[in-house]
């Protein structure tokens, strides 16, 4: 048996929930947002600050924004491991796929805190 230490889990069967899930969170989140954007055609700038000043909508967005960066991560994994193989690149390909997977990881990392900044203003 073969175990990767840079998937998001042990076995592909957590990736291919922790994608799906994530990916019903951020559906929810879209079409949540829509909604408000409908009921809301003016909507003002006090408006949408007082939505986004709210507990249960900061932690809905901090949920989305978790999910978000699960979702990229299993995608962007999937992606490396696929496409950058040896038989694609060559003998580099294991050093290209971990530079590309740290580069991947360090930017989800940022734009997470940079997130979470934003929505508790830290």
């Amino acid at each position: 048996m073969v175990t990767s230490v840079t998937n998001l889990s042990r076995s592909g069967l957590y990736d291919w929930m922790a994608q799906r899930v994530s990916a019903v969170l951020l559906a929810a989140y879209t079409l949540f947002l829509l909604g408000y954007f409908l009921a809301n055609p003016d909507l003002t700038y006090e408006q949408w600050a007082g939505l986004f000043s709210q507990n249960w909508m900061r932690i809905f967005s901090l949920l989305t924004l978790v999910a978000l960066a699960v979702h990229a991560w299993v995608g962007m994994w999937t992606i490396s491991t696929d496409y950058l193989t040896p038989m694609a690149m060559g003998k580099a390909a294991t050093v290209v796929r971990f530079l590309f997977q740290v580069a991947c990881g360090l930017l989800m990392f940022v734009l997470f805190v940079w997130g979470v900044q934003i929505l508790w203003g830290f």
